[in-house]
């Protein structure tokens, strides 16, 4: 329940923010469009008086081109601003993660769930864990305790030496022949695909919907 309401609380804020960006990108592509419209139809009205129709209609065929090249250049503008905003959320998980994480007993119990996941898909009965700085030192005193009965039938050692990392475990067999990556940033790197698929989806949904586009 726990891990429930920090992944809610995780894609309010998201949502939060996409909305807020959401709004300034389509009132910057209305000021753009009006000011493109605004001028287009100036330049049109001095050759309406002073051009034949035949200039005139050479006139508006422009006017529709550059009108064209204009929402195609503010187009690709929204889809940078788009994909950077998407890259920024990525970039922001492992501390909003962290943050999220300083409620100690669901965290605990969120770092046993993705150590009994690695553990469990070791072969390996002797296996190591590595934990970031203040991890290591909360659970050194701890640890008999906390790794006890984590997986039956295999002893899990912890590194003395700190793992670079906001949170979670990197396990590996103490051959270091197979590793694990469950830390924050291993299982964001393992599952990119899937979270920029579900921030795009979360960000955008209003547009998605409209052209019909697009745990472990």
């Amino acid at each position: 329940m726990a891990q429930e309401q920090l992944v809610n609380e995780l894609e309010k804020a998201l949502l939060e923010r996409a909305e807020k960006l959401a709004r300034e990108y389509h009132d910057r592509a209305r000021r753009a469009r009006q000011h493109i419209l605004e001028d287009a139809h100036e330049r049109l009205h001095i050759r309406e008086q002073n051009e034949v129709l035949a200039a005139q209609a050479e006139a508006e065929r422009l006017f529709r081109r550059q009108i064209q090249a204009r929402e195609l250049k503010l187009k690709g503008e929204l889809d940078k601003l788009r994909w950077q905003l998407i890259q920024s959320v990525l970039h922001d998980l492992p501390a909003r993660l962290r943050d999220a994480s300083k409620d100690q007993d669901s965290y605990l119990a969120l770092l046993r769930k993705l150590m009994a996941q690695a553990a469990n898909a070791i072969e390996s009965t002797e296996l190591v864990a590595e934990v970031n700085a203040t991890d290591l030192e909360y659970l050194s005193a701890r640890w008999e305790v906390f790794s006890s009965d984590i997986t039956p039938g295999k002893q899990i050692e912890l590194a003395q030496t700190p793992f670079d990392c906001s949170g979670g475990v990197l396990l590996r067999s103490k051959d270091n022949r197979i590793r694990i990556d469950n830390s924050f940033e291993g299982r964001i790197e393992r599952f990119r695909g899937v979270l920029l698929q579900v921030i795009t989806e979360r960000l955008f949904a209003a547009e998605i919907s409209q052209r019909g586009l697009f745990d472990d």
